[in-house]
């Protein structure tokens, strides 16, 4: 029998929206343990340079942006080609939500969700895709959520942005896959992070502690880049043994 091996990601070029906190944060601390180089895109600038200085500027690359803006989004791979000479992987991280009635929140809160949430992903792996198709191989990774399963009843637009990332990801893999490119979403319940926390949650809430931690999510994503590139993962769902599904 023939034992398959981890790809092994040393110095492979890995682009990571959402990383100044939470799961984009986690990603990019096991993607540098992991041996690869990290372009680290998020608002804030500050925290991407701090975490830039901690894991080694050789290693990680901070680039302020807004994935809802193509330019941006070109300008985080133009980041990772002219400081690594090139993008293997793209984690499309960003992602805002909340708790509650469909009819809670302004137009405003529902429009800047919808926009970060879906059209940022797409914008997102638009940019990083010519640079993977001209190199035959490529991994996509949207970090989706258990929502875009079942919505809950407490979650109605934020659910609706998570099948449309879900119904996104299925179709690219089969536009994608015979082009070398693989497709996964990673769909986490409920995170103990601050995207947790403010939108209907506050801190100390007892139900936190059962939440995943954003290590296992960046955990997940790691696993997915590390397979051999003869198969591909599709779909990862995953919830907290204190979690029910």
């Amino acid at each position: 029998m023939t034992l398959m091996q981890p790809r092994d990601l040393t110095g492979t070029v890995v682009a990571v929206t959402g990383a100044s906190a939470g799961i984009g944060r986690a990603t990019t601390e096991a993607l540098v343990a992991a041996g690869a180089n990290v372009v680290v895109g998020a608002r804030r600038l500050e925290r991407l340079t701090d975490l830039a200085d901690e894991l080694g500027t050789d290693r990680v690359v901070p680039v302020q942006m807004d994935v809802r803006e193509p330019a941006d989004n070109a300008r985080l791979v133009r980041t990772a080609l002219e400081r690594f000479g090139r993008l293997d992987s793209v984690v499309a991280n960003t992602g805002i939500g909340s708790y509650g009635s469909v009819l809670d929140g302004s137009d405003e809160d529902v429009r800047t969700m919808v926009d970060t949430n879906f059209t940022g992903t797409v914008f997102t792996v638009r940019a990083a895709l010519p640079t993977m198709l001209e190199a035959g191989a490529g991994d996509v990774v949207i970090v989706a959520s258990v929502a875009s399963f079942r919505g809950g009843a407490d979650e109605a637009v934020y659910a609706g942005t998570k099948f449309a990332q879900q119904g996104f990801a299925g179709s690219i893999d089969r536009e994608l896959r015979e082009k070398g490119i693989r497709v996964t979403t990673i769909n986490p319940a409920g995170v103990e992070t601050e995207f947790a926390i403010g939108k209907g949650r506050t801190e100390g809430d007892p139900s936190l502690s059962e939440y995943l931690r954003p290590e296992m999510v960046a955990h997940a994503v790691v696993t997915t880049l590390q397979q051999p590139r003869e198969m591909r993962t599709q779909s990862w769902a995953m919830w907290s043994m204190g979690q029910g599904s």
